[in-house]
């Protein structure tokens, strides 16, 4: 039985600007400086309290954990008014390995349980995923606890599982945990990180990631 786990934000989800947003109001009611758009691409994939700790070193922990809370609670509000979209062919490819007897699905991410739940449901994906993975219950990427977990909840080797994502964190992740590293060059991690990270391949889309998936369960070849 193969694996495929996905990463949701970056690589099936665009919520840069619903994050970036959420890390604003946080900063604002700190009464420290906000990072920009490019600062909070960067910290996409680690846990909350990691992220916090790379925007705002010179912040004493307690300060940071603020920040934390105050992201939470500012992208619950974000999410209730409009949930992030998927990105174009997301679907269509997550749909084309869905329900297949040679593999399963599953989801690796540094979303909170609530926030991963909220997104499966609002696109449709309940019952998709066999496995999920989140910033609740693991240390944050590029931990391979993620990885690692969901490969014993079903049963499958790491020569038999590929983890797709966007940012190197993800890359890092798959190869600590011995698994096959498949990068996406849409989201929040440019190509060449993705590469230095160890992504053995990066689509440059979805029809090239279904491309690449698809030779992957035939051959077990990502080029």
């Amino acid at each position: 039985m193969k694996l495929i786990l996905f990463d949701v934000d970056g690589t099936l989800v665009d919520s840069q600007h619903h994050i970036h947003a959420a890390m604003r109001h946080a900063f604002d009611a700190e009464g420290v400086p906000s990072p920009d758009l490019a600062q909070v691409r960067g910290i996409v994939g680690l846990s909350l309290p990691q992220a916090m700790a790379a925007l705002a070193p010179d912040l004493p922990r307690d300060r940071q954990m603020r920040l934390v809370e105050g992201y939470r609670g500012a992208f619950m509000g974000i999410r209730h008014q409009k949930e992030a979209l998927l990105y174009d062919g997301a679907a269509a490819c997550v749909a084309q390995f869905s329900g297949r007897d040679d593999l399963l699905l599953g989801i690796a991410t540094g979303k909170s349980r609530r926030g991963l739940h909220a997104m499966i449901a609002h696109h449709g994906f309940t019952g998709t995923f066999t496995t999920l993975q989140c910033a609740d219950d693991h240390p944050s990427k590029p931990d391979p606890a993620m990885i690692l977990t969901a490969m014993a909840e079903v049963g499958a080797a790491p020569e038999a599982t590929v983890m797709i994502g966007d940012t190197s964190f993800d890359m890092a992740m798959a190869r600590a945990a011995g698994v096959h590293a498949l990068g996406v060059g849409w989201g929040y991690h440019p190509p060449g990180a993705l590469r230095e990270a160890g992504a053995a391949v990066v689509a440059e889309n979805f029809p090239a990631l279904t491309e690449r998936l698809e030779n992957w369960t035939t051959s077990g070849a990502l080029a």
